[in-house]
């Protein structure tokens, strides 16, 4: 399992990916695979054997490309044929890599395939399985030549949920950008008459900017502001809100924080981009709303949905086990049949749509 080089799994505060990819490891682990995690840092809390390629996590240099290259060089240096099986790459420019390695790769887009990475996915080595991690996201990019799709999971050790509707704050959880609409959150939450928390990833250069210039000028009394919070903290504010509130303007390839959201029993209120419609169960785990305006209407009627229902939405769609078995089914399909073959088997779809 190879991983980006900026957060440690599983992570303490943001990271979605690598909240996924630590369900994952440990899943599979639990099923009686032997997995290595290849990383950055000293260690992990996951169930894998740990490999760093270098000793600090490279958090403070996230959106370059050269430590991500190096890390991805040094893990294709330590894989061979006598080790593993099979690689599966999270990381954006280890498929690009994968042709130099002995060991067939499976790799998981997490992005949105269009633009730039839509072309270089387009010119990868065919002995590399694409997996889409949503119908939405495959089909911005059908031309690609995916293998699966496979919705991600949550680890069930980090489902704690409440029984009864939370009456706290609206809350807002996602990286400071235009395209995940805190803006429109607090219009919205204005609008109803109903305090918001924002609380947000704030590291990267583009994202204070963006805090400073656009969302506090918008601040008042009824909007609180906490910037990198930490997993305990993010618990505790999912657990008290009444609601998340997902006013995205992007097509969001999955929205992880959607799923953590339900699995703690709280509604998600989210307008109708990317790949909301697969992850809420309208007027039972949330509401979709199709214009901005709608929103504050819908932040009243959230708080009625009943949370056992989210919670148990998550444990029969999204769980660490489901996702794993369909991964494990990958992995078969694309092993390299025999010692003579040079090329992995064409894999069938698993998840097609």
């Amino acid at each position: 399992m190879v991983v980006p080089p900026w957060y440690e799994l599983p992570p303490p505060g943001y990271g979605g990916l690598e909240q996924v990819c630590s369900a994952l490891v440990d899943a599979l682990a639990a099923k009686g695979h032997e997995v290595t995690l290849f990383g950055a840092g000293t260690g992990t809390r996951t169930a894998a054997r740990f490999v760093g390629t270098v000793p600090e996590v490279q958090y403070h240099r996230l959106g370059q490309a050269l430590p991500e290259l190096a890390h991805v060089a040094r893990v294709n240096r330590m894989i061979s044929p006598d080790s593993f099986d099979i690689v599966h790459d999270h990381t954006t420019v280890g498929p690009f890599a994968a042709a130099e390695r002995s060991v067939p790769t499976v790799t998981t887009v997490h992005g949105r395939p269009t633009g730039e990475l839509r072309e270089v996915l387009g010119d990868l080595d065919p002995g590399v399985g694409l997996v889409a991690i949503s119908h939405t996201q495959r089909r911005l990019a059908s031309e690609l030549p995916w293998t699966a799709t496979i919705h991600n999971g949550i680890a069930s050790r980090n489902i704690v949920s409440k029984s009864a509707p939370g009456l706290g704050p609206v809350l807002w959880l996602a990286r400071f950008s235009a395209d995940k609409g805190p803006d429109l959150a607090v219009d919205a939450c204005r609008a109803a008459g109903l305090p918001l928390v924002l609380a947000g990833k704030c590291d990267e250069r583009s994202e204070r900017q963006y805090l400073e210039q656009v969302i506090e000028p918008m601040l008042g009394p009824d909007v609180t502001v906490l910037r990198n919070p930490d997993r305990d903290a993010t618990v505790r504010l999912m657990l008290a809100a009444r609601c998340l509130i997902m006013p995205i303007r992007w097509e969001e390839p999955f929205g992880m924080v959607m799923v953590e959201a339900m699995a703690s029993g709280t509604p998600v209120v989210a307008l109708n981009r990317g790949a909301v419609p697969e992850l809420i169960r309208p007027g039972e785990t949330g509401l979709i709303c199709e214009e901005p305006s709608e929103l504050a209407s819908a932040l009243h009627d959230a708080v009625r949905l009943d949370p056992a229902a989210c919670v148990a939405h998550v444990r029969r769609e999204f769980s660490a086990e489901r996702m794993a078995d369909e991964y494990e089914r990958v992995y078969r399909a694309w092993l390299v049949p025999g010692p003579e073959s040079a090329e992995p088997a064409s894999a069938p779809s698993v998840g097609a749509w």
